[in-house]
């Protein structure tokens, strides 16, 4: 199998990165597939599982990662933590789809993409569930002239399986945050600002501001005035300790590298999978200048892996045109920027994920 006709999955053999190697095969069966990773073995164990794959031995700590190959797309489904595989990336002129960037390092990665030339698209998917809900976010607001806010609101479930990278989300829960309120940048505080939600399987609770890369594009794509993002655990006890320790600065006291293995001991405990679900609420003025209010949920039984997944399988389609319209041009591109919402919507039902969308005037 040639590189050059592959998909390379940067982390494919990662609890992310299994999935959405096993994703794109089954709904590509004839296309080629790289797994990489720092161990090769690992990686060769996957792709000979797959079929029509290829293993290569990528290692993002180091300097020129690519060591000279030009696949057909990169997934990054590994924390680029030095931007080796994205300047490898750029500089060789390869369509790139990164699903791994906290806040921070996007603000980062957009200030250094915005001097280079770019050749092809680099699209930032970053957001929460490889960009699920911001083109979700999209498809509630078409039906409005004007946004006026959105608000996402995620129920985390204590059992998923949740990968490392998903704790880096949480790991900065005394780390303030910007956010676009009334079309003016304002920082706030994690965990403060409390929302009840009912999500759609019945469980009502209190949501808690957390920072995504969501934030930092709605405002931008949508034209929304107002975007916050939320979020709580399925169980109580999990959501108020939290609160409890960053509302009382012990968060901010063990926020050092020498009280990481404490932090994920508290954050990151996977379990055997379970249900993710979302809420999605859109205001703004319809066509007709009535107020409206539109919301969506998205429900996906086999929980934020599995849905983290089909955002990278979902972009991916979009990033090489495979979508029904011509890929995006060369530049940085977001989920939000112009997604393709019927051939999303058909997907995320393909493979089981509910996605409800229901508008009604604003009383």
């Amino acid at each position: 199998m040639m590189i050059e006709d592959g998909i390379l999955i940067a982390g494919g053999y990662g609890v992310v990165g299994q999935q959405i190697a096993n994703l794109i095969r089954q709904r590509h069966p004839d296309l080629p597939l790289i797994i990489a990773g720092r161990t090769l073995g690992k990686a060769d164990s996957l792709a000979q599982r797959l079929g029509k794959a290829s293993s290569f031995q990528l290692d993002v700590e180091q300097p020129n990662p690519l060591q000279g190959i030009r696949p057909r797309a990169i997934v990054a489904a590994v924390n680029d933590s030095h931007d080796y595989l994205l300047r490898d990336v750029v500089h060789s002129g390869i369509p790139y789809l990164d699903i791994t960037r906290w806040s921070a390092q996007f603000r980062n990665t957009i200030a250094q993409l915005s001097v280079e030339e770019l050749k092809v698209p680099v699209l930032l998917s970053s957001g929460w569930m490889g960009g699920v809900a911001a083109a979700i976010s999209v498809a509630a607001t078409r039906s409005l002239h004007q946004v006026d806010r959105i608000d996402i609101s995620v129920l985390f479930s204590t059992k998923d399986k949740s990968g490392p990278n998903s704790v880096e989300y949480m790991d900065r829960l005394a780390t303030p945050f910007e956010v676009t309120i009334d079309s003016k940048q304002r920082e706030v505080l994690p965990y403060t600002d409390p929302r009840s939600v009912t999500f759609p399987k019945g469980y009502t609770t209190k949501v808690y501001r957390f920072d995504t890369p969501d934030l930092l594009t709605l405002p931008s794509t949508i034209g929304a005035k107002t975007v916050a993002t939320r979020i709580a655990f399925d169980d109580a006890f999990s959501t108020n300790l939290l609160r409890v320790l960053t509302r009382s600065g012990i968060w901010k006291l063990i926020s050092g590298a020498r009280f990481t293995p404490l932090r994920q001991s508290l954050l990151y405990n996977p379990g055997s999978g379970a249900s993710h679900e979302i809420v999605i609420t859109a205001s703004g003025t319809a066509g007709d200048g009535n107020p409206t209010i539109v919301n969506a949920t998205i429900v996906d039984p086999q929980g934020q892996t599995h849905l983290t997944a089909l955002g990278a399988l979902v972009h991916l389609e979009r990033l090489l045109g495979w979508d029904g319209a011509p890929p995006p041009a060369p530049g940085i591109v977001y989920p939000d920027t112009a997604p393709q919402v019927d051939s999303t919507l058909r997907v995320l039902s393909d493979f089981g994920v509910a996605v409800s969308i229901k508008s009604v005037p604003s009383l």
